[in-house]
């Protein structure tokens, strides 16, 4: 399933699940949403420092449950799991 995932945007399409021309993404490291890339076009430099709390059904929580990732230190391209919650 991880081999799948990878390059996918999360939330896209299944049938369109690729990155855009012109499209600003963050990769996510880690936790269930590893692999995925994460559009962040048009965020602001604030939202961009906070990260993002992600639903998701594959993480601890099941349906409902969030993903929490943010920025990497030194390589702010990519975003780390911070962990789990509801």
């Amino acid at each position: 399933m991880d081999e799948v995932m990878r390059g996918r945007v999360y939330g896209a399409d299944h049938e369109d699940p690729g990155p855009r021309t012109g499209h600003d993404y963050r990769e996510l490291v880690g936790g269930p949403l590893d692999g995925l890339l994460l559009d962040v076009t048009g965020w602001t430099p604030s939202q961009l420092d906070e990260g993002a709390s992600l639903t998701n059904e594959l993480g601890a929580y099941g349906s409902g449950g969030r993903s929490v990732y943010a920025p990497r230190g030194g390589d702010r391209r990519f975003w780390d799991w911070q962990g789990d919650t509801r």
